[in-house]
């Protein structure tokens, strides 16, 4: 997956809570096996409404997603995290999200920010009125900035801020170890079963 260190530009107002992921992808995009080209099928049935906030293009090409509490409830589809990276989104901030979502996106390199009810009611309100206001998310330094003067900090645990600023998912940890699998590998007993390599 792709580091995450930096996020920067405009914000989509999603100003609903309890969204689901059966309203982010609906379950007949599911038996897709790939892993992109979701975007154009997030939020199906709320673009049909012609002032769904997705259907306004001065959105356009925004990267950062806001919210309202429990972002991502429901089941736990990760088609969920790669629709919204679909749409260009790399960093979602909202009070609350639910966990196996929170999960979902820290394996498919979304970040998520956790942010005190009123900051998220007024990054919302500043996004709906100008949506060309830009955010900054900076995972480094764990700030959100919005404007002169305008600073958050947010919690992230340790080693999930270690595996996003490096890009590594479960596959790139391990292969962080790739010498000692080799080493392992080969001192191991030559009667033991082994996984030949092509």
């Amino acid at each position: 997956m792709d580091p995450v260190s930096r996020v920067v530009g405009k914000a989509i107002p999603l100003n609903r809570a309890n969204v689901d992921t059966d309203q982010i992808i609906p379950a007949k995009y599911l038996k897709r096996i790939e892993r992109t080209g979701y975007g154009p099928f997030a939020f199906e049935a709320w673009r049909a409404d012609p002032d769904f906030v997705l259907n306004n293009p001065a959105y356009e090409g925004a990267p950062i997603l806001i919210a309202q509490q429990n972002l991502g409830s429901g089941s736990s589809r990760e088609h969920a995290v790669w629709a919204i990276q679909g749409l260009g989104v790399s960093a979602l901030i909202a009070p609350s999200f639910a966990d196996i979502f929170k999960n979902n996106c820290f394996q498919g390199g979304v970040l998520t920010v956790e942010l005190a009810q009123e900051d998220v009611d007024w990054l919302m309100a500043r996004a709906e009125e100008t949506p060309d206001a830009e955010i900054e998310v900076d995972l480094e330094s764990q700030t959100v900035r919005a404007g002169p003067g305008w600073e958050r900090s947010f919690e992230i645990d340790a080693f999930r801020k270690y595996r996003l600023l490096r890009g590594l998912d479960d596959i790139g940890m391990t292969l962080e170890y790739e010498a000692d699998v080799e080493r392992f590998e080969e001192a191991r007993s030559p009667l033991l079963p082994t996984v030949a390599a092509d």
